[in-house]
């Protein structure tokens, strides 16, 4: 493509991912997030909750001035706290929702237009009473958030036997399980993350072919599943052009051609949708939060450069 990609696509940043010591809401959350803003080249950031109320209203403040579209990603606070929005039991399927009720909450005070979310985990039977939990409990949250806004929920997909071991699972699922949410809330949608594909066993066509109406948002990221000893083995972001990474250049531009395939990029767009990058720097080495964005950036200019 010649064009440039930021005709066709917002470009974002999870910035919890980006940089893992604010993932629990602590450390240095408005500083970094003010190296992401002052980057011209993302257009959206996804944050996550910030603990501290003062650095919390900063970063509200920063946010408003920036331009950017600001998506809220609930994931940290399910997968830290052992939340389970379709355990079988009440009381802890519960307090996963009201989790996901104040996740809502500080959506609309950071501005964020869409909340990013996961399933719990997959049990070993009853997977149908446990879809319909979950069915059910996405819909009072999503009416939680439409009495308050016009917040728009995205279920993430994710692996349900490598890593996070989610009911959620395969894409086919995912998608039968928006056709019956979105009877009751229509914008709801599916997020599709590239990294987590390998892990899926799905390609990338017949996860985007299968899902194709149903997604609303777009990571995209890079996985090691080729060697279960090394440290970085499933669900860890790893930069693309690590050794074992299971996306690259090629992968990349196998996706975005897909995403075009379905209509989720398309030109002249009323409103341009956004592709967000999930890496993070590997611990225990001397990758930086920086070296790694960077690298990312470059990954996507070369794949939008061939495709």
């Amino acid at each position: 493509m010649k064009a440039s990609l930021h005709d066709y696509m917002k470009v974002g940043l999870i910035h919890f991912m980006a940089y893992p010591q604010t993932i629990g809401g602590d450390g240095p959350v408005f500083d970094t997030m003010a190296e992401v803003v002052r980057d011209e080249y993302f257009e959206c950031i996804e944050i996550t909750r910030v603990n501290d109320p003062d650095e919390a209203a900063r970063v509200r403040d920063l946010l408003a001035s920036s331009g950017m579209a600001v998506g809220f990603g609930a994931q940290p606070i399910e997968l830290r706290g052992g939340l389970n929005l379709n355990s079988f039991d009440d009381e802890e399927r519960c307090r996963a929702i009201e989790a996901l009720k104040g996740a809502v909450d500080s959506a609309y005070y950071f501005g964020a237009k869409k909340l990013g979310f996961l399933s719990g985990k997959k049990p070993a039977e009853r997977q149908d009473d446990a879809l319909q939990l979950l069915a059910d409990a996405i819909i009072e949250v999503g009416q939680y958030a439409r009495s308050k806004g016009d917040l728009v929920l995205s279920l993430e997909t994710f692996d349900d036997s490598t890593d996070k071991k989610a009911l959620i699972g395969t894409n086919r699922l995912a998608a039968e399980l928006s056709k019956e949410v979105r009877k009751q809330l229509p914008d709801f949608g599916l997020m599709i993350d590239l990294s987590h594909l390998p892990m899926q066993g799905e390609t990338v066509r017949e996860a985007l072919t299968v899902a194709a109406d149903q997604i609303n948002h777009a990571h995209i990221g890079t996985c090691v599943i080729s060697d279960p000893n090394d440290p970085l083995y499933g669900d860890k972001h790893p930069r693309f052009l690590h050794p074992k990474s299971e996306n690259g250049v090629p992968e990349v531009r196998e996706y975005l051609a897909g995403l075009f395939d379905i209509g989720y990029l398309t030109e002249d767009a009323p409103e341009r949708n956004i592709v967000s990058f999930e890496v993070m720097p590997a611990p225990g080495t001397f990758e930086t939060s920086q070296s790694v964005v960077a690298e990312a950036k470059r990954v996507l200019r070369e794949a939008w450069r061939t495709l």
